[in-house]
């Protein structure tokens, strides 16, 4: 529902383009990051705005439909990477494309029994990005015999692996 504002004008609770959730990204580099995202995923910069120091306050950009935020760590606000799944129209596409803007592969692109070729990416700001695309619709009966069958559970195997080896690696 939205309200009118004293001009007559539609109040939105979520503004237009936006939508209900959106993620933030601190980052050591956020210059850096957005021109990431740019290279390997197609973003559009939307706003940048810099605080006294030159460093970046704020900054949004849009992959595909989804807007997100991002700002320089500070002190008292450390670099906080997340872990994103971006649904594209080609994951090998796009999975190149991050590898040749400065990524290291986590996830070699795998076709997964439910009908998405998934491959994940971590940039090196620390974000953690899962390219997928998805390539065939499954029906629950086909999915759940997939689930079974060793070709698939071994694909399933390897996407795991690959992350808690990822993952194992950054504790350390």
């Amino acid at each position: 529902m939205s309200e009118m504002s004293d001009t007559g004008a539609e109040i939105r609770a979520v503004p237009e383009g936006y939508h209900a959730v959106t993620p933030w990204i601190i980052s050591r580099d956020t210059a850096g990051l957005i021109e990431f995202v740019g290279r390997a995923f197609g973003a559009e910069e939307i706003a940048r705005v810099h605080n006294e120091d030159g460093s970046i306050g704020h900054a949004e950009f849009r992959i595909g439909d989804s807007v997100m935020m991002a700002f320089n760590a500070t002190e008292e606000w450390p670099d906080t990477p997340g872990f994103f799944r971006l649904y594209v129209e080609d994951a090998d596409e796009v999975h190149r494309r991050a590898l040749e803007a400065g990524a290291t592969s986590v996830t070699e692109v795998t076709h997964l029994f439910w009908g998405d070729r998934v491959g994940r990416v971590r940039d090196s700001y620390g974000n953690l990005w899962w390219i997928q695309a998805r390539v065939e619709e499954v029906e629950p009966a086909e999915m759940e015999r997939r689930a079974g069958e060793r070709e698939w559970i071994e694909r399933m195997a390897y996407v795991q692996e690959s992350l808690d080896h990822e993952l194992g690696n950054r504790t350390r």
